[in-house]
């Protein structure tokens, strides 16, 4: 089963995606790591943000391999070409580096791929920007999460003093969400919006755990339809 969690930078998804994976036993991809690993990697090598061709062969010439503790479903390291970008990839400079990396035609091709191969192998929660529209549009259960633009500059600068990277200025987080928005909703490749058959959440005055309980109670009704299914299938042959 695929649990497939799209939304705005700083809604919430990777929080929610950990949480719902932990519940259910199943694994989590977090597939926004993979474009800010490239991004970083872009600009170690000194390649321009906006040439998508060098992009691309970034996305496709540096593996991206995720580190997991045995038991644990959430993937704790983040690396590619062997480097450890965990905590590197987490910084104001790849919040605005991402952007136009994930906009990369090429790059997407590239990941997407990927995303899918990894994907289909189990039971994945995956979260991102086109998760249910465009790399799993087949998923059993897809969301739409969001909060205000408020509550989520507010989220993100605690997450930054919390891992002492990021920008703790709440004016210049607030632009740089909405300037993010705005990007990635207008982009010509994969833009951010809703799958037509999305469940929209709206996390702004709601607890976490409330959000997680709704997704992991459509998991659980999406898994017991389809077995039913499959049993009818089975009694008409």
């Amino acid at each position: 089963m695929i649990i497939a969690i799209d939304g705005p930078s700083g809604a919430g998804k990777s929080t929610v995606a950990k949480a719902v994976a932990k519940k259910l036993g199943f694994s989590c991809l977090d597939t926004g790591a993979m474009y800010r690993a490239v991004a970083w990697q872009a600009m170690q090598s000194g390649v321009p943000l906006d040439d998508d061709a060098a992009l691309g062969r970034v996305a496709r010439d540096f593996d991206i391999e995720f580190g997991h503790v045995e038991g644990d479903p959430v993937p704790r390291r983040v690396s590619i070409g062997g480097v450890d970008v965990t905590d590197a990839i987490r910084t104001a400079e790849i919040d605005r580096a991402v952007s136009p990396v994930s906009a990369a035609p090429s790059v997407r091709a590239a990941l997407v791929d990927q995303q899918r191969r990894i994907g289909r192998a189990g039971d994945y929660v995956v979260e991102g920007r086109d998760i249910g529209t465009v790399v799993f549009p087949e998923a059993e259960v897809k969301v739409f999460l969001t909060a205000s633009d408020e509550e989520r500059a507010h989220r993100r600068v605690r997450q930054n003093v919390d891992r002492g990277v990021g920008s703790i200025d709440y004016d210049e987080v607030l632009a740089d969400l909405r300037r993010r928005d705005e990007h990635d909703s207008s982009r010509a490749t994969s833009p951010l919006r809703p799958a037509d058959d999305a469940v929209r959440l709206d996390s702004t005055d709601r607890y976490i755990e409330d959000v997680i309980d709704q997704i992991c109670s459509a998991a659980r009704g999406a898994e017991g339809a389809g077995a039913a299914n499959d049993r009818g299938g089975t009694s008409e042959r």
